[in-house]
């Protein structure tokens, strides 16, 4: 009978233990590895006990991104806008980091989740709350993009190269060398290649930090928006109040 009543609690499943434990299946093997018979595997369950708490992969998926989201920092209390938006930008780049396929699934998603919804509205808040227009806090949204979940689409981003793929190492004699043709060939593409060659671990490829190339872009925005905040733009004036 104890036999019974632990394999009774071990099998007990609900949402939030599925979703939880997706989330750390891809982790380990992939988002592309994670199927449905998987994850039962890795739980110790039928396949058909997973379908009373998701009813199939995109809802999977889906539910997964709003475990994501749930690992992202809330507004800092008492903190001015600027710097409640750096600091839930820089927490869900955290959570990205974290978890380097929830890209790809944040970018599949087509049906917005109460959690989704939830992040969307807290994040125009903390616009809202500093002061910011509607019209004004509208169009920063559609600046800051994919950096509000904390990614960008980076200049010299290979999207066919999987994330955690760790880049073969070129011998400097081959590395001088192709260096050497692209000054001849592209020579401003060579002026920024050689300033920028201070990040092998870079996903960009030779070349940039990643993270300081997201928070120096970040803070660009945000010092944008500021400016224009306080000059009181909107919209139908146009760029710096001119038509």
């Amino acid at each position: 009978m104890t036999d019974v009543l632990k394999a009774d609690r071990r099998t007990r499943l609900n949402r939030d233990r599925v979703l939880q434990a997706a989330v750390s299946l891809a982790d380990e093997i992939g988002i592309d590895s994670l199927s449905m018979r998987r994850l039962a595997q890795e739980l110790q369950v039928v396949p058909m006990a997973l379908y009373k708490h998701v009813s199939n992969k995109e809802e999977l998926l889906d539910g997964m991104v709003e475990a994501i989201v749930a690992e992202i920092d809330p507004p800092e209390t008492g903190a001015d806008w600027k710097s409640a938006v750096r600091l839930r930008v820089l927490s869900a780049r955290r959570a990205l980091q974290r978890h380097h396929w929830a890209r790809r699934v944040i970018e599949s998603r087509t049906t917005k989740t109460p959690a989704v919804l939830a992040y969307w509205d807290s994040f125009i808040g903390m616009f809202l709350d500093g002061g910011f227009s509607a019209d004004l806090t509208h169009h920063a949204l559609h600046a800051i993009g994919g950096r509000m979940w904390g990614f960008t689409q980076e200049l010299f981003d290979d999207p066919a190269v999987p994330a955690a793929a760790t880049p073969v190492a070129m011998p400097p004699a081959a590395q001088s060398e192709m260096l050497q043709q692209m000054a001849e060939l592209y020579p401003n593409i060579a002026t920024i290649a050689a300033l920028s060659a201070h990040d092998d671990a870079s996903v960009v490829g030779q070349g940039c930090d990643d993270q300081f190339e997201f928070e120096f872009a970040l803070d660009l925005l945000l010092d944008g928006f500021e400016q224009l905040h306080s000059e009181g733009w909107n919209s139908k004036l146009g760029l710096r109040g001119t038509a």
